[in-house]
């Protein structure tokens, strides 16, 4: 297959072909993409080089499947140009998640609503995807009415600009700043713009996006979402309220049973997820499954995911692989 990664040379681009050549992807040709000034750059991928390329020259070249991390307004861009030439693009950015003409989608999820007329393809924002990794199994068998979520994410969701201003304020080295604010020994309660109803777009995005991946508008959700000075992954409190009553047992089972998420919920011996555990890793981690005891039917999660592979790379490829292996490529 030949497959193209537009934004290549960037932080999620980078683990998108360090993903393919991980979960080897039947990549026959690679075509890695940027912009006009890289091109000509070169990466690696499974220990060759590859020549950055231009848009234009990549979709001359026809792709397959084209991974999308080059931002929104590229992505507004230039996808509709792949799809027109026949290529179905799977876009990390903002741009069309809430589309209503296209599809979002978390494989474990929600994949079978993925036809061959899909053409772009939206890959949720990542602290949506490793939310509703967890909520599906509860959701189909207790029925979900309200999620109070608060996360905790990693300044390598901000990008290599951010991982750079920590890194600079822990060694004491003036640089730039991705962040209005110190991040080192520090937390800022604001990622991405202030919208007028007082909430940041990221935490508009877990709203709106949690009932389109779902398929259910009556899950009501409310988030706060705060940047952390860590690396690794991203960390979530989910706050689950159920039509029905549940048993714990039933919910650990349900949560086991579940692809690509893994239960690390052992208190006695300190066994919950970090984000160092997260780190590298494909699957979503869940702990501290416990009962809120202030009212009934409501469940209390701690949900970890590498925000870069699956919270990005990593359903990207997934969506690929499934679309390959159901004959929709």
């Amino acid at each position: 297959m030949k497959v193209a990664v537009v934004g290549a040379t960037g932080l999620v681009g980078s683990v998108m072909l360090k993903v393919l050549a991980e979960r080897n992807f039947p990549v026959t040709e690679l075509i890695p993409v940027a912009s006009a000034k890289s091109a000509g750059k070169e990466v690696d991928f499974k220990g060759k080089k590859y020549k950055v390329v231009t848009v234009d020259d990549a979709i001359a070249m026809k792709p397959d499947v084209a991974l999308f991390s080059a931002g929104g307004s590229t992505s507004l861009e230039q996808a509709p140009r792949f799809a027109e030439a026949g290529t179905v693009v799977i876009d990390n950015s903002s741009a069309w998640r809430m589309d209503p003409t296209k599809k979002l989608v978390v494989p474990e999820v929600n994949a079978n609503v993925i036809t061959k007329e899909d053409k772009i393809i939206a890959n949720p924002n990542c602290s949506t995807i490793q939310m509703v990794v967890a909520l599906k199994p509860l959701h189909e068998k207790y029925k979900i009415k309200r999620v109070v979520v608060s996360t905790y994410q990693s300044v390598t969701g901000t990008g290599k600009k951010a991982v750079d201003q920590l890194m600079n304020e822990r060694n004491g080295i003036e640089g730039a700043k991705a962040y209005p604010y110190t991040i080192d020994l520090n937390v800022i309660p604001h990622i991405d713009v202030f919208q007028d109803n007082g909430y940041t777009k990221e935490e508009m995005k877990m709203i709106y996006e949690t009932k389109k991946i779902m398929g259910d508008d009556s899950i009501r959700v409310t988030a706060t979402t705060v940047r952390i000075p860590v690396m690794g992954g991203h960390s979530e409190s989910v706050n689950i309220e159920f039509e029905n009553d549940f048993d714990l047992a039933e919910v650990r089972s349900l949560l086991e049973q579940q692809e690509g998420l893994i239960v690390v919920d052992d208190p006695a011996n300190l066994k919950y997820p970090m984000p160092m555990d997260a780190h590298e890793k494909d699957e979503v981690l869940v702990g501290r499954i416990r009962r809120d005891e202030s009212q009934p039917n409501t469940l209390n999660l701690w949900v970890v995911a590498d925000n870069l592979r699956k919270g990005a790379a990593t359903n990207a490829v997934q969506i690929a692989e499934y679309m390959k292996k159901n004959g929709l490529l």
